[in-house]
């Protein structure tokens, strides 16, 4: 589907707040641009971004088609415990990817 960066700190301290930067390579067709046949190119945007720590969701967006292509999204939680953060997208074709990564809280 697509590659994905994700960016977070290795190691941190417990009650520290940490930011998730993650950069998705994805075309994000709009289903406005017009093809050399003159149809018009199916809509294929990521519509949802789901990340969890540990298993539990702490952050959720629904994107639409004005986002850019590649989107490029950072965000912030608390880290509290060691183990992973698991980020989840879902694009219009109804395919979903994850990436994991482990974080390691003293």
């Amino acid at each position: 589907m697509a590659r994905t960066l994700i960016n977070i700190p290795k190691q941190t301290r417990r009650g520290e707040v940490i930011e998730i930067k993650t950069l998705i390579a994805h075309p994000m067709e709009t289903g406005f641009r017009p093809l050399a046949n003159g149809s018009l190119a199916p809509r294929d945007i990521i519509n949802r971004l789901v990340c969890t720590y540990n298993g539990e969701e702490v952050f959720r967006a629904d994107l639409f088609p004005a986002i850019t292509a590649n989107p490029y999204v950072a965000f912030t939680t608390v880290a509290t415990e060691s183990g992973e953060i698991a980020l989840s997208w879902t694009d219009d074709r109804g395919q979903t990817q994850t990436e994991t990564v482990a974080i390691k809280v003293e």
